[in-house]
């Protein structure tokens, strides 16, 4: 996304020609997600089995084919993003780290962001790694709108945290500073994400409340969202706290969109696995505790600025 607090629960933690220029021209002043589709690799990060550590963990199959194909929604800086043809980013960081712990290659694929998960339950990816909440919702396999049961869930290895922000135009003209200043009002946001469904309970409390529903609009893409946010056409979009925060500090030099109010539902970011495959899973978590103690992820949180969502101990289905 709750923890599709951050972006993306599934109904939960993003990519057009002016919507993707906000995420470029982030993206070459910062030093998710792309073109939306499932072919061909991004990037990925090249090992031996020969000297990785943990190499003995992984399931034999995976071992032998040296790689893991990671479905991912590369338009979401910074957390995963496009840079001269390769993913970039938080994610793809981990997972380089990991490759060396576990001596297989992670080779970002990528993907619209509300079908990662039947992706991976159809074996087109090993797992995702797609700033994607751990959620109650997901490890289920339910509708997080309905409550019905839509597929056979998901295991999380849980690797960061973070909570879903506010993000308003420059200097704040609508006066924005709550969900409660957003009924009968546009928001504008990335479908199948964690934000979708926490602006669905707040237009159901502003009607409750007397107020009117708020006009959601849904887009495939976040810099689609954030596109309609620059225009003025919607007063705010729900977006994680990182990328709310990466938006508002690059997109057009700092002066397009500020973050205003506190940070909601902060919740785990995971590694998703199918359910079926408990030796994979259990690897990746051993991988992502090992570069938790020898310092590569601390570095990498550094990198990104990011360290206020770090953890210290990688969970199995955390979220809730």
């Amino acid at each position: 996304m709750t923890a599709s607090s951050t972006r993306r629960t599934t109904a939960a933690r993003t990519r057009l020609a002016a919507a993707g220029a906000i995420a470029v021209a982030g993206t070459l002043i910062l030093t998710g997600c792309g073109d939306q589709t499932d072919k061909g690799s991004s990037n990925s990060s090249d090992t031996s089995s020969s000297s990785a550590p943990l190499a003995s963990k992984l399931p034999a199959d995976i071992k032998k084919a040296g790689v893991i194909k990671v479905g991912s929604d590369i338009a979401y800086p910074p957390v995963e993003y496009m840079q001269n043809g390769k993913a970039v980013g938080i994610d793809p960081d981990l997972a380089d780290a990991l490759s060396k712990q576990l001596g297989v290659k992670f080779e970002f694929q990528n993907g619209k962001f509300d079908n990662l998960i039947v992706g991976l339950q159809a074996n087109r990816y090993g797992v995702l790694m797609s700033a994607m909440s751990d959620t109650k919702a997901r490890q289920d396999g339910v509708d997080a709108d309905t409550g019905k049961k839509v597929g056979k869930g998901v295991d999380f290895v849980d690797y960061f945290t973070a909570g879903t922000s506010i993000l308003v135009q420059k200097g704040n003209p609508k006066g924005i500073k709550s969900l409660d200043d957003l009924c009968g009002k546009v928001v504008a946001l990335q479908k199948g994400t964690t934000s979708e469904g926490i602006a669905k309970a707040q237009s159901t409390k502003c009607t409750k409340d007397g107020k009117k529903a708020i006009n959601l609009q849904t887009f495939d893409t976040d810099p689609e969202a954030l596109l309609r946010l620059k225009q003025g056409a919607s007063v705010a979009d729900l977006n994680d706290f990182p990328v709310a925060a990466y938006n508002a500090k690059t997109s057009g030099g700092g002066n397009d969109f500020e973050v205003v109010g506190d940070q909601i539902e902060a919740g785990p970011y995971g590694i998703a696995v199918s359910k079926d495959n408990t030796q994979l899973r259990d690897a990746l978590q051993a991988a992502v505790n090992a570069i938790i103690k020898n310092g590569d992820y601390t570095k990498i949180m550094q990198k990104w600025n990011v360290t206020d969502g770090a953890v210290t101990e990688a969970k199995i289905n955390g979220g809730s």
